[in-house]
């Protein structure tokens, strides 16, 4: 008798194989793809080599709902009374196109100060900045574009700093992604809800993720002191005709934050004439022509431009009058 053998082709031990594959992530196969296989078995009949195959068995790779929020201003932000803007990423984790509904919570547990949220925005030109009049502000509920899988945008959380901020102080702002589809614990389904159907199954964040971004209030201020001194033509400190007053402003500049554009500027006082080429700033002389350096001495009075100017620093601009 002839005997008859039968041999597993490769497509029927793939087939196995698969069974046994981990599930898909983000960079994998995306939601609403149809995987089908087929097996074939090859033998040896009397009347020669035969083949034949299986029925073909299909599976719809379901949605992953996954998320991930990370804060992009690496270090807190440095912010005054007025207007602030904290910076994230978004990123769709999951293997199908989603969008997020955000939500941004400036009530946290150990601020020392708690800033209003303005607008939740998108960064529309993809520069990194917010430009106002330019990227998307979200209207509520505030929710974002549609993102393919491993998609990223850059939304901006703009808030106000109240006035009573302290020098050095401290706030937390958190903010919320969430799928659309829905959020829940990592496997919750939500039947046919995912792409062409399928079904949409929340992944290990559980279709949400939170940020945390951080203030820090910089509050500067400046404080000019003038001092003065007398040398009269005896070698004195009488005030008379042929004396030579010397005046000192010092700029104390205090606080975490930094003031720009400071310009300190002072008269002659009447009955004096400047001492020309006397002007001085922390001992070291200036010309009196404008657009030299930094000072500028004329008719009527100094000028020092400083510039910007950081806190807990201290510069002393001198000059000489004589008494009439």
């Amino acid at each position: 008798m002839k005997q008859t053998h039968y041999f597993l082709s490769a497509p029927l031990a793939l087939a196995f194989a698969s069974s046994l594959a981990l599930p898909a992530h983000a960079e994998g196969v995306s939601a609403g793809t149809i995987i089908e296989n087929t097996a074939q078995a090859t033998f040896e009949t009397v009347d020669g080599p035969e083949t034949i195959s299986s029925n073909t068995v299909e599976l719809a790779v379901d949605e992953l709902l996954d998320t991930t929020v990370t804060s992009l201003d690496g270090a807190p932000v440095g912010a005054a009374p007025g207007s602030a803007t904290l910076t994230f990423e978004l990123t769709n984790t999951g293997n199908g196109p989603e969008a997020f509904r955000l939500t941004a919570d400036p009530v946290v547990a150990g601020n020392d100060f708690d800033t209003t949220i303005d607008s939740i925005a998108v960064d529309t030109n993809g520069n990194g900045v917010y430009d106002p009049g330019v990227d998307l502000i979200l209207t509520g509920p505030e929710t974002t574009p549609e993102l393919a899988p491993d998609g990223a945008i850059t939304i901006f959380v703009n808030v106000t700093v109240p006035g009573t901020v302290a020098d050095g102080d401290q706030s937390d702002v958190d903010l919320l992604a969430e799928a659309v589809t829905g959020t829940g614990a990592p496997g919750d389904v939500y039947a046919g809800q995912g792409v062409n159907g399928v079904d949409a199954i929340v992944g290990a964040t559980g279709a949400s993720d939170t940020a945390v971004g951080s203030l820090i209030a910089g509050i500067t201020t400046v404080d000019l002191v003038k001092t003065q001194s007398v040398v009269d033509p005896f070698g004195g400190t009488s005030t008379v005709p042929g004396s030579v007053i010397t005046y000192t402003i010092v700029a104390n500049v205090s606080g975490s934050g930094s003031v720009d554009n400071l310009v300190v500027t002072d008269s002659y006082p009447a009955g004096t004439t400047y001492s020309a080429g006397t002007l001085a700033l922390d001992g070291s002389g200036l010309t009196d022509a404008s657009g030299d350096d930094a000072g500028e001495a004329d008719a009527t009075g100094i000028s020092v431009d400083l510039g910007t100017v950081n806190g807990g620093t201290s510069q002393s601009i001198s000059f000489n009058v004589i008494v009439d």
